[in-house]
């Protein structure tokens, strides 16, 4: 019996090819449904009224079950919930899981791992062949310290949900990813001002272009690496200009060396005067914030847009192999630990263009590497030498990422396809009948 931790999307992938594959398994979720962070009357969600995916459905959705053709190409956070609620009901998910269950420890146990969790104060301590931890990424906020005493509000974006705390506050947004950037354009609409101070630059991408969602043009011809990073960056100065144009700094790297930030509006705003840009936090005191460039000015509210640290808070660190000095576990294709066989890392990922179908390949690779297992198949053995010499292995295709502990993670989503897809060909070459064959009823 394996255990899955988590019930959002990476959870629910999980659930469904262990299921596929006849592997039996129990699930546990914090929360009373699934969905995760996509369910924003989740307690531990991160998510906000106006929240909507960045990548375009078509792009994003799991390939045995296609988002309806009625949902908007960018869907708003209630399409995705009741998605990933039609998602378990097809497939009879839920009576796999244990809901309003946290766990609380776990530790290896021989051969297995024993799972400690806790439900209405009730613990329950369980033994498990095998664990798969899908948590999420998104749900311990980085904030890091100002520069400071402040005496306002301050607030981090993994606070945030309605843009009411706006209403007739200065406001200072410290940080631009797609959320600090979503949440300055709810802020431009309630706010008596809007300042947003950035330390590095951003390449800002436009949601559509010609009528289409962005991540849906090109990949018709694949161009080298350093041709596409100069032909899209020009691409892009070419619809929307550079970021100092708008009088924010402009990136110190090349294209695709971090995520983008995908919002067709925050440009506009800034354009427009609803929304000034300010550089780096230099000095604050009381109400009063000067920047690096020797501005100043006061403000009510201050929310930090500083993103998230990976927090596996159940299990010690060195039992996932991550070091002290390291931003993340260092894994084999960032799921494989490379002394336990037993203990997969499920969906710390992050690639431009994934999509969940991306993470829904990672659990297929996962179930076929756990059914060889059971069989006692030699077929996993490549696997094995890769996962123990390889960990830590960035997959990126040739890209400097920056070095950002929300990069750490980050592969490119060619060179990690094409790493999954071998090794799924490999195991799937060796199964005794179709996989198709091995589905179990739904």
């Amino acid at each position: 019996m394996y255990a899955i931790i988590g019930a959002g999307p990476m959870g629910l992938a999980s659930a469904r090819n262990l299921q596929k594959l006849g592997i039996p398994f129990i699930g546990f979720e914090q929360h009373s449904d699934v969905g995760g962070l996509w369910d924003i009357d989740n307690p531990h969600s991160t998510m906000y009224e106006s929240a909507h995916l960045i990548s375009s459905k078509r792009m994003t959705e799991f390939a045995e079950f296609p988002m309806d053709d009625s949902v908007a190409p960018y869907p708003h956070h209630s399409e995705m919930r009741r998605y990933f609620h039609d998602y378990a009901s097809h497939f009879q998910l839920r009576r796999h899981y244990e809901f309003n269950t946290r766990v609380i420890e776990l530790t290896p146990d021989g051969d297995g791992w024993m799972l400690l969790s806790e439900r209405d104060g009730v613990q329950q301590r369980r033994r498990f062949d095998g664990v798969l931890i899908a948590n999420g990424t998104l749900h311990k906020p980085n904030i890091p310290g100002l520069p400071g005493q402040f005496s306002g509000e301050l607030m981090h974006s993994a606070d945030y949900r309605s843009p009411e705390v706006f209403k007739g506050k200065r406001v200072l947004l410290v940080g631009c990813g797609n959320s600090g950037a979503d949440i300055a354009v709810d802020a431009a609409h309630h706010a008596a001002s809007v300042d947003i101070s950035l330390r590095r630059g951003y390449y800002f991408l436009p949601k559509f272009v010609r009528g289409r969602p962005i991540d849906t043009l090109g990949g018709k011809r694949r161009l080298p690496r350093p041709l596409k990073q100069r032909v899209d960056a020009a691409m892009i100065r070419m619809i929307l200009g550079k970021p100092s144009d708008y009088g924010l700094p402009d990136p110190d790297y090349r294209m695709y060396e971090s995520h983008p930030v995908v919002n067709s509006l925050i440009l506009h705003h800034l354009g427009h005067g609803d929304i000034t840009p300010r550089r780096d936090i230099a000095a604050i005191d009381g109400h009063r914030v000067r920047f690096a460039d020797g501005a100043s000015a006061e403000y009510d509210l201050i929310l930090q847009a500083t993103g998230y640290q990976l927090d596996y808070p159940f299990i010690e660190r060195r039992h996932l192999n991550w070091p002290e000095n390291e931003d993340a576990p260092q894994l084999y294709m960032n799921i494989f630990h490379p002394q336990y066989d037993n203990l997969f890392m499920m969906g710390m990922i992050e690639a431009t263009g994934l999509g969940w179908e991306g993470r829904n390949q990672q659990a297929r690779l996962v179930a076929l590497y756990l059914h060889h297992r059971q069989a006692g198949s030699q077929a996993v053995a490549a696997l094995d030498q890769a996962r123990q010499n390889r960990a830590g292995e960035r997959l990126d295709g040739g890209y400097r990422y920056i070095k950002l502990a929300r990069m750490a993670y980050y592969v490119n989503k060619e060179v990690y396809l094409a790493a999954l897809h071998r090794h799924i060909a490999e195991l799937e070459q060796a199964l005794p009948a179709a996989p198709a064959d091995l589905v179990v009823s739904q």
